[in-house]
């Protein structure tokens, strides 16, 4: 990222409890970056400074820990790469817009993933990369008829126990947040498995 890059960051869904978000703020400041913090009944906010501009991170407070919420646009290139960073390690949601001259690029993140890329130049666009792993019923038969259908079948199937491995890890360590994410996806994968094998 270019120090002149604008990065946003929207629709995020990053869970954490007290004991991540102290953790947080231990490397943000391990970092060099001066900021505070407040706290109410339902919000806590981690205030960021980066040269004139100060980033709030709002976290909601949950039934069970707390919730990163609403958009941010970056433009330090540090803060950037921290955000990118903590939504693969928490294997987070976003969809993340990146502003470079007269170009936007953008990914749609899933389970801390990039699922798709695409670039828009003025009123092009272009699908850069795509994970593709919900499938139309037309591809589903062109796919029927070739031996792509079988490989897809045993990389979802790799996936599926690659991510049980991740879910009995979590049940062990008592993780709630990797259980919860870890079932999200069992479900998702199992549902294309029964498209694809059906």
């Amino acid at each position: 990222m270019n120090k002149n890059d604008e990065v946003e960051y929207c629709n995020l869904e990053l869970r954490f409890d007290r004991m991540h978000i102290q953790n947080l703020i231990k490397d943000l400041i391990q970092e060099g970056y001066s900021l505070y913090w407040s706290e109410s009944d339902n919000l806590f906010v981690i205030s960021v400074r980066t040269g004139r501009k100060l980033v709030k991170l709002r976290f909601q407070r949950i039934r069970d820990g707390y919730k990163l919420v609403g958009d941010y646009m970056i433009r330090d290139a540090r803060l950037a790469e921290w955000m990118e960073k903590l939504i693969g390690d928490m294997r987070g949601h976003a969809i993340v817009k990146r502003f470079r001259d007269r170009q936007i690029i953008i990914e749609n993140i899933l389970f801390g993933e990039v699922i798709r890329l695409v670039e828009i130049s003025g009123y092009q666009q272009r699908v850069l990369y795509q994970k593709g792993p919900m499938l139309s019923d037309q591809e589903l038969t062109k796919m029927f008829y070739s031996t792509l259908g079988e490989e897809r079948i045993r990389e979802r199937r790799i996936e599926v126990d690659e991510e049980l491995d991740r879910l009995g890890g979590a049940l062990d360590r008592k993780d709630e947040q990797q259980v919860r994410l870890s079932k999200e996806k069992l479900s998702f994968l199992m549902r294309e498995l029964t498209k694809l094998e059906w």
